[in-house]
């Protein structure tokens, strides 16, 4: 008889949960596709049972809320609330209603309230955080955690969730301050430059973020953090000579040794900045003669100064063989050994691509490989250097040869791929194109972002004038030009230029003729006729990929060889607004500003 009366019971109550979780994932459906009264209905009949009253909460008050129902949602919470008590985040819901529903100064009381009873007990602190997180009330959610502070007695508390906050409500100056006390106290400076580089982009804001970091250098001066912060930022933007000041203060405060410039200087020479890096070496010399950088910090500074006059128009032989020289001197100083082997090497490309002694430049490298007791990657640096010399001579065979021992050598290395490259960049000069090509595919996967884009520009140029519509004609002159301008034959190279651009100035190859020609003439100090042609990609081949080369070329050269800075400045801004994804604009932005003479040391 008992189990009679039982069994329909349990049935009833088995049928009335399978009825209600279906009429909760009904309702939750009505409400995620906008069916707001049907919603509400279900979540009304459900409120009623305190089991899923909970449950359904947070959804019933958002419908109530779409529906502008807030007589029944603040009697639904009232009730909320006798069943389960003064719950801060239902509080919370109620004085929303309060706000939503006209009776604002009431809900700032009430959330007031909130915010002096949660202040000092951690869990009430993150439900109410979380709650007004989740309503974009930051002004209170800011407000909470200064309260929290201030009765825990803790300046620091919750400083990352405050950081973000400013950031969200743009109060940048707030928010960096909250940043730079946390990376100081935690030794964490890649969690203030991730937030400085992606916070700070407008001319305003990096102003502010230097004067920032200025100021509290000298208001703490025992403290480094600052300093290395306001170091990495200036390199980030490209402005070594300011972030050598920074670092040269800095290294002598602590008695660095030279190191952190000597990184520094790498960084600049590695950013092309060839006339810092070479201020930075020059430094190291001369604070540390007997260091153990000193040997390095010679070469590389001798380096820079090669890149320096290698990169200004025109190249003087008299430079070259003063660069020669301050070589020799350093290998007579310091000997034939590890110490001085790049600078071995680095002699003998200036010997046989300036001065085109090719027997001496082969002798040269020669003796750096002995001095580097034969090193394997040494010695197949070496031998890509003696490709490069054979090919200077018209000797492709020779060349192609060297380059292959080396990328099968040096297969799993970088220098296996530098390899391929210029024997994919050989087969180009040669006429090749289909077998380049082939090689340059390979080269577009390469672990080095250099070669890689490298490989995709030339690849890009073979297919565009390679293929069965397209006559080969035009590129396999473009190539041999190509190759005279490696070997240093720029008269010879501007007059083939010359009649290729009267052939074929409405051809594909066009802007890159142009492109070509100004940089050769630039080499011979034809600035003016250079400056045209310029000029002409710029108006005539806007919308091409060389565009924003030109325009930045134009820039430089108005700037330091024609000497008209209202010129260049002008064309350092336009490089900025009509091109802003160029990789010129840092660049760009710093000589600009340097032309207004804005920049405060």
């Amino acid at each position: 008889m008992l189990r009679q009366i039982i069994k329909p019971v349990i049935i009833l109550l088995l049928g009335f949960h399978f009825c209600s979780a279906q009429d909760l994932e009904l309702a939750y459906t009505y409400y995620k596709q906008g069916e707001y009264d049907k919603a509400a209905e279900i979540y009304k009949k459900l409120s009623d049972d305190k089991k899923y009253a909970s449950l359904i909460h947070m959804d019933y008050v958002a419908v109530l809320f779409k529906l502008r129902d807030y007589d029944t949602a603040e009697k639904f919470i009232k009730t909320q609330i006798s069943r389960y008590g003064n719950t801060i985040s239902y509080r919370a819901d109620l004085a929303e209603v309060y706000e939503n529903s006209g009776r604002k100064e009431q809900a700032m009381r009430e959330f007031d309230k909130l915010i002096d009873e949660a202040a000092g007990s951690e869990m009430k602190v993150l439900e109410l955080m979380n709650f007004f997180y989740r309503n974009q009330k930051l002004e209170l959610l800011v407000k909470l955690i200064l309260k929290d502070r201030e009765v825990t007695k803790n300046p620091y508390k919750l400083d990352t969730w405050l950081a973000r906050t400013y950031n969200l409500l743009n109060m940048k100056d707030k928010m960096i301050e909250e940043v730079l006390s946390y990376g100081r106290r935690n030794g964490n400076p890649d969690y203030v430059k991730a937030t400085i580089q992606d916070a700070f982009v407008t001319e305003d804001e990096i102003k502010f973020i230097e004067t920032l970091l200025f100021t509290r250098i000298q208001n703490e001066p025992n403290e480094t953090f600052y300093s290395e912060i306001l170091i990495w930022w200036f390199a980030q933007k490209g402005d070594f000579s300011r972030a050598f000041i920074q670092a040269r203060s800095l290294d002598k405060r602590l008695n660095q040794g030279g190191s952190k410039v000597f990184e520094l200087a790498y960084q600049s020479y590695q950013s092309k900045d060839y006339k810092n890096s070479a201020r930075m070496y020059q430094y190291i010399m001369d604070e540390y003669p007997d260091g153990e950088l000193y040997p390095y910090a010679r070469t590389w500074m001798i380096k820079s100064k090669e890149e320096v006059v290698k990169n200004s128009y025109p190249i003087e032989d008299e430079a070259i063989t003063d660069l020669i020289e301050q070589y020799k001197r350093l290998i007579a100083d310091l000997g034939n050994n590890i110490k001085t082997a790049e600078a071995m090497r680095n002699m003998a490309l200036l010997q046989a691509f300036y001065l085109h002694d090719y027997s001496g430049a082969i002798s040269t490298l020669e003796m750096a490989i002995r001095s580097m007791n034969n090193n394997p990657r040494f010695r197949d640096q070496c031998k890509l250097d003696m490709g490069d010399i054979y090919l200077l001579k018209d000797e492709p065979w020779e060349s192609t040869l060297l380059y292959m021992q080396v990328e099968k050598s040096q297969k799993e290395d970088n220098l296996g791929e530098i390899a391929r490259l210029k024997n994919a960049k050989l087969q180009y000069y040669t006429g090749q194109f289909a077998l380049s090509k082939d090689i340059l595919d390979i080269l577009k996967k390469a672990t080095s972002k250099e070669i890689s884009n490298d490989a995709m520009q030339l690849s890009l140029l073979i297919e565009d004038n390679t293929g069965l519509d397209t006559s080969e004609t035009a590129l396999a002159r473009f190539s041999k030009v190509d190759l005279l301008i490696f070997q240093n034959k720029y008269e010879e190279s501007i007059r083939v230029l010359d009649t290729l651009y009267k052939e074929y100035n409405a051809h594909a190859l066009a802007d890159e003729i142009l492109w070509l020609r100004a940089n050769t003439l630039l080499k011979v100090n034809r600035i003016p006729e250079a400056v045209n042609d310029l000029n002409t990609i710029v108006e005539k081949y806007a919308g091409d990929i060389l565009a924003d080369d030109a325009l930045f070329l134009l820039a430089r050269v108005t700037d330091e060889n024609l000497k008209d800075k209202q010129k260049a400045m002008e064309l350092y801004r336009r490089v900025l607004t009509e091109f802003p994804g160029s990789i010129f604009n840092a660049q760009a932005r710093i000589r600009f500003r340097e032309l207004r003479g804005d920049y405060v040391n």
